[in-house]
């Protein structure tokens, strides 16, 4: 089976306009992908971000073993997730897959839901760019406000998202890669030394005790929140150089990638710190309201006061390249809703560069309208906008994993493929109970992740189910008018 990922149309009665829909097939390949990914991921900033807090609020000295646990539970869901994307290739892929398997309402939902999960974490990631953003200006003695900076970036992420996806990854490639160089600085530097005043030790975080320490179940929804993104793989797939193997490649060598990456350079800071004393150090961290320090901290001592500096700017530049991959792709889920007839068809147009610039201007209006708000009402970005977002933002896509996960086992029942049991089957089943367990330790420490009150949570969570619902009806709605349209009116 399989969906087409292209047309084009040109409207031959107006010479001077054109109407196509087509993306730039055969534009990006397996690293232009991987960059798109680890972009999204933004590995500085899941290390700046959520390692104080998997450290001080989980397992302590385990937290990086909790990277590997997640690591291996999306390599199985990737299994089936890849052998889906070798069958049907389409650039919206959870709306394609689930669609495939359980009909177009069930599929209009997991979409809608994927939007939620992406537009979310997106406006997420604005309020802590703005934030830190503003924080360097500060510290050159430049006051500007966080929403004023998120929203310029807007539109420049509005006139890039418009332009061609090389470009695109181009730009990634270079802030991906000086995020990533840094980190791995640090991490081979504590390596090379030794570690800290009690050495390096495999046991101590990766051993099951280890793992198991404390809350484990915190680390583990840390973890999950700091691989975010890597299904993206399959968003590009008609902009992919020979998409069967691109889009397998990307999403195997981005999971094993980002998973061995996040586990490693948290171990060293474990091991710069100690074991028993990292818990120490995270907590205190938390406490001063610089949270940032548990990391800047020992670049500070390792390498000088420039180290602290340039790593603040780095975040800065990763938080971006994740808002410009962000924006990438919920461009290409719209697209693909407008080519299905689930939107308006105009939303599928794109222009001289092959981009969905008409869908990028809707995704930054959304962005736009989901970050005034906290604006307006004079919100702190980073424990409201960033906090609450991004923890929806996981629920929701852990509720997708599952269902694509039971999009994959339905699907290849009907559509037998021998000597595959593994992938269609055995996988795919193992994925969905993990990913329930994972969910089900998400939802119960869902107050701990947002940093708000049980009512915020119970709010945020509920929107889960709401936006796959309202998916749903429009869906209907879209297809009651198909069919009316279809009967021929009385007399012809």
């Amino acid at each position: 089976m399989s969906i087409s990922n292209s047309e084009s149309r040109t409207a031959k009665d107006s010479p001077r306009t054109e109407h196509s829909t087509a993306l730039r097939a055969g534009s990006v390949g397996v690293m232009g992908i991987l960059f798109f990914v680890l972009s999204a991921q933004a590995p500085l900033t899941g290390i700046v971000g959520a390692s104080p807090l998997a450290v001080a609020l989980g397992n302590g000295a385990g937290a990086p073993g909790a990277y590997l646990v997640v690591g291996i539970v999306i390599v199985l869901f990737a299994v089936g997730f890849v052998a889906m994307s070798r069958k049907i290739q389409a650039n919206g892929a959870f709306y394609a897959y689930v669609t495939a398997a359980f009909g177009r309402k069930i599929g209009a939902g997991a979409a809608w839901l994927a939007l939620l999960a992406y537009s979310t974490v997106q406006a997420a990631m604005y309020g802590l760019y703005g934030a830190a953003f503003s924080g360097v200006l500060g510290t050159a003695g430049i006051a500007v406000p966080w929403w004023l900076l998120a929203v310029v970036t807007m539109a420049g992420v509005q006139v890039l998202g418009s332009l061609n996806i090389e470009l695109g990854a181009r730009v990634l490639a270079v802030l991906v890669g000086l995020e990533v160089a840094i980190l791995l600085m640090f991490g081979f530097t504590v390596l090379v030394r030794g570690g800290g005043p009690e050495g390096i030790s495999l046991a101590a975080s990766f051993s099951p005790a280890a793992i198991g320490a404390g809350a484990p179940g915190v680390a583990i929804m840390f973890a999950v929140a700091s691989m975010f993104g890597f299904e993206s793989t399959a968003i590009y797939s008609a902009e992919a150089k020979d998409a069967h193997r691109t889009v397998a490649r990307a999403t195997y060598l981005s999971v094993g990638v980002i998973s061995v990456f996040f586990s490693f350079i948290s171990w060293m800071l474990v091991s710069y710190y100690g074991p028993s004393h990292v818990i120490d150090a995270a907590g205190a961290a938390l406490e001063s309201g610089d949270s940032t320090s548990f990391v800047l901290t020992p670049m500070v001592e390792l390498f000088g006061p420039w180290a602290g500096t340039v790593t603040g700017m780095l975040l800065v530049t990763s938080l971006l390249a994740g808002i410009i991959a962000f924006h990438n792709g919920i461009n290409r889920y719209l697209h693909s809703l407008a080519l299905r007839g689930s939107m308006p068809r105009g939303v599928a147009r794109t222009n001289r560069h092959k981009a969905p610039a008409i869908a990028a201007r809707i995704q930054t209006v959304v962005a736009f309208l989901l970050v005034a708000p906290f604006a307006v009402l004079s919100l702190d970005p980073v424990l409201t906008l960033f906090s609450w977002f991004s923890g929806l933002a996981v629920g929701a896509l852990l509720v997708l994993y599952m269902l694509c996960s039971l999009a994959v086992v339905a699907y290849f029942r009907r559509e037998k493929v021998p000597g595959q049991l593994w992938q269609t089957v055995v996988a795919p089943v193992l994925a969905t109970l993990l990913l329930g367990w994972v969910l089900s330790l998400v939802v119960s420490n869902f107050t701990a992740l947002i940093g708000g009150s049980a009512e915020t949570a119970v709010g945020l969570l509920a929107a889960v189910p709401i936006v796959f619902a309202a998916g749903v009806l429009v869906e209907v709605g879209v297809e009651r008018r198909a069919a009316a349209a279809a009967v021929p009116a009385p007399g012809h």
